[in-house]
Formats: structure tokens, C-alpha cells, sequence
């Protein structure tokens, strides 16, 4: 081989080694340039050590300090469970033949509240008996378990006796209880004395007695019950009278009641008197319930009533 021949053939080979020697720095530029790189973060500097706050789960127990005082009980007065008692009394005066007797029914820890005032109710007997027939037909009790159960609130209640069977123009019986017995009892006793706190009723001839009173001397009476009512047949004339002078805005409450067998004249005069009553548009409430002319009616309904009387109060 001639040198020129050698000579063509190792200047390509020295042109190759010289790229490929080129190349080798510039992959390592590119393999430097796509390598992921580290991030480094500052290292965090804590100029105090925070406190842990301390995490409470449902087994917590509170202290004993952390619990709620019980309220107190409240005293109970051995005088509630006695309940109340009955006592007698009688104003001495001229418009009667004897002393205005009565009986009084006083609620349970009257003595030991002497600073509690009370409303009162005034409850007159039938015809034939005397103050003893309320007491009988058991208003103590009825009084005794409904303030215990907190149905009504304690009251006191008064029943006086009338001796006669006249009409109120004879009889001053009437006239001796609101003039007389009504101021001593406020005098005495721990009352409310205001009209509002002041109620009437009476059954037979003493509904007779609260219509007759209740009505011609309105301002004295807030509540008036009638129960089993024959009407005085001396009030007749005037009671339409009365009724035009109570002012509307000044009416008692009114309650009426009848046994469907009782006696004729009775029921007679008792329907006409609501029937007057619905007549002048006059508040009331009427029931006619089964029964007769008895103490047993009464007595089956004395609970009834003095959730009426004391409705209010």
C-alpha cells in the first residue's frame, strides 16, 4: 500500500476519536443538568417548646369539687298532713232573737302562718238543718284533700246558722251577716278581705239566701253558687232590679245547679232564674246533673264545687 493510501485512511479515524472525545464532556453537561436535584429546607428553629394540651375523652372523671349541689328539700310542716280543723264562734247582736252562730273551717298550718292571708267562703244550709249540714256532706274533708293536692289553694270557709224559715223581710239573718258576721271574720281571722277573695253559696233555702245576697249587695261578693235554688218569693220584684244595677264590668261569677228529679216548684224556680240570667246576656254557668232534692246530690258534687269557688283565687 502506497503512503498516500495510508495516509487517507487514518486522517477519518483521527476526525472520529476527535468528535467522540468531544462528545463526552457535553453528555456529562446534559446528564448533570437533568439529574433531580435535592431540595433542602431550612432547618426549623423553636425559640420555646410548645406544651401539649391535654386531650379528654369520654372516661374523663370530673373531680368531686366539678359536681353540681343538689338543691335543698324543701321543709315539710308536720300541720300539712294534719290537715285543717273546724272551730265555733257567734256574734251577739239585736237584729237577732239568739247570737249569729257559726262554724268556721280553718286550713291546714293556719297557726303557723300567721303572716298568710286567706280568700273566704261563705256557705249557708237548707231549710230544717243547721250550720252542721256543710260539715256533714264533708266540705272539711274535700277542702282538707284538694289543698293537699294542690288543686285549690287554701281557704277559709264559714257557715252560719239561720234559725228561721221566714222570708228576708222577717228573717234579718241576711242583714246580720253582711253588716255583722262578714266584718268580724275579717277582724278575726287571717282573710283577704276584698270582694274578689270573697265568695257566697248555699243550697235549698240558702241559695235562696246567696241569690238574695249576692245579687242586691253586689259589691260585697265576687262569686255566688246556687245550688238546688228556690228563688225567696218576696225577691221576685226585684230582682230584675239588681240585675240592671251591677255594673257589667263589675258581674260576679255565677254557678247553678239542679238535680233533674227534684221537686217541681224548685226546678220551676230555679230554670226561670238561669232563664233570666241568659235573658240579660249575665256570665253564668248552669249544670243539671241526675238526682234529687238530697243531701246525697249535694254531697256527691261538694268537691266540684269548691273547684268552682276557688277557681280564681
Amino acid at each position: 500500500m502506497s503512503r498516500l493510501a495510508i495516509l487517507l485512511l487514518i486522517v477519518p479515524l483521527l476526525a472520529l476519536v476527535s468528535a467522540c472525545a468531544q462528545a463526552e464532556p457535553l453528555q456529562q453537561t446534559l446528564a448533570a443538568t437533568l439529574a433531580p436535584t435535592e431540595t433542602r429546607y431550612p432547618t426549623p428553629v423553636f425559640t420555646n417548646t410548645p406544651e401539649l394540651t391535654p386531650t379528654f375523652t369520654a372516661t374523663w372523671t370530673p373531680s368531686a369539687t366539678s359536681a353540681p349541689t343538689p338543691s335543698p328539700t324543701p321543709e315539710r310542716f308536720a300541720c300539712w298532713d294534719e290537715g285543717g280543723r273546724i272551730e265555733f264562734g257567734e256574734v251577739r247582736t239585736n237584729l237577732l232573737p239568739l247570737p249569729l252562730s257559726y262554724r268556721i273551717y280553718l286550713p291546714p298550718c293556719y297557726d303557723e302562718f300567721e303572716a298568710e292571708t286567706y280568700p273566704v267562703l261563705y256557705l249557708i244550709h237548707g231549710q230544717n238543718f243547721n250550720d252542721d249540714q256543710w260539715d256533714r256532706l264533708g266540705i272539711d274533708e274535700a277542702a282538707d284533700s284538694l289543698i293537699a293536692s294542690g288543686d285549690i289553694p287554701p281557704l277559709l270557709i264559714v257557715m252560719p246558722r239561720d234559725r228561721s224559715w221566714s222570708q228576708p223581710a222577717d228573717d234579718k239573718f241576711g242583714q246580720a251577716v253582711v253588716e255583722l258576721l262578714i266584718p268580724y271574720v275579717d277582724q278575726i281571722y287571717q282573710t283577704k278581705p276584698h270582694r274578689e277573695y270573697r265568695a257566697i253559696g248555699g243550697l235549698s233555702r240558702g241559695a235562696g239566701w246567696a241569690l238574695h245576697l249576692g245579687f242586691s249587695i253586689w259589691e260585697s261578693f265576687g262569686a255566688i253558687g246556687m245550688h238546688s235554688l228556690p228563688v225567696f218569693w218576696t225577691d221576685l220584684p226585684e230582682i230584675r232590679t239588681w240585675l240592671e244595677a251591677i255594673p257589667y264590668q263589675s258581674l260576679p261569677r255565677i254557678y247553678m245547679d239542679l238535680g233533674d228529679k227534684d221537686r217541681p216548684q224548685i226546678s220551676k224556680s230555679a230554670i226561670w232564674f238561669e232563664e233570666l240570667l241568659t235573658e240579660y246576656r249575665i256570665p253564668h254557668e248552669w249544670h243539671l246533673y241526675p238526682g234529687y232534692h238530697e243531701e246525697a246530690y249535694w254531697a256527691e258534687h261538694v268537691e266540684e264545687y269548691l273547684r268552682w269557688y276557688t277557681k280564681n283565687w
